[in-house]
């Protein structure tokens, strides 16, 4: 059994994979986040989600093996952003812009450099 969405298809084990990974509050507003804004850093997601920097790193991982994210590194600094060229980046980008906006958490945001 197929899930047909914006003309492309999911199996049904992927989407499930796909939503358990999504099932975590913090990874869900971190893509949220990826989809208001360009990038942040781990140090910003840290701020904004008042955790400590190993938690963020576990979730980010999780997402950037999953190939949601993707990272770039500035200097000492590491930096995510949602990947476009993920298999089901549509999929994901319809079901994120249903949620609601994570402004308040953007505006904790900090320099990192």
């Amino acid at each position: 059994m197929e899930v047909i969405r914006m003309g492309q298809s999911i199996e049904i084990e992927q989407a499930a994979g796909l939503l358990k990974l999504l099932g975590d509050k913090t990874r869900l507003t971190m893509l949220r986040i990826l989809i208001e804004q360009d990038c942040c850093c781990v140090c910003e997601f840290v701020e904004m989600f008042e955790a400590s920097q190993p938690a963020i790193s576990q979730h980010l991982r999780k997402l950037r093996d999953a190939g949601l994210v993707k990272e770039n590194r500035r200097g000492q600094w590491m930096f995510y952003s949602f990947n476009q060229q993920y298999e089901y980046a549509d999929y994901v980008h319809l079901l994120l812009k249903e949620l609601p906006s994570q402004a308040e958490k953007l505006g904790k945001r900090i320099s990192c450099d």
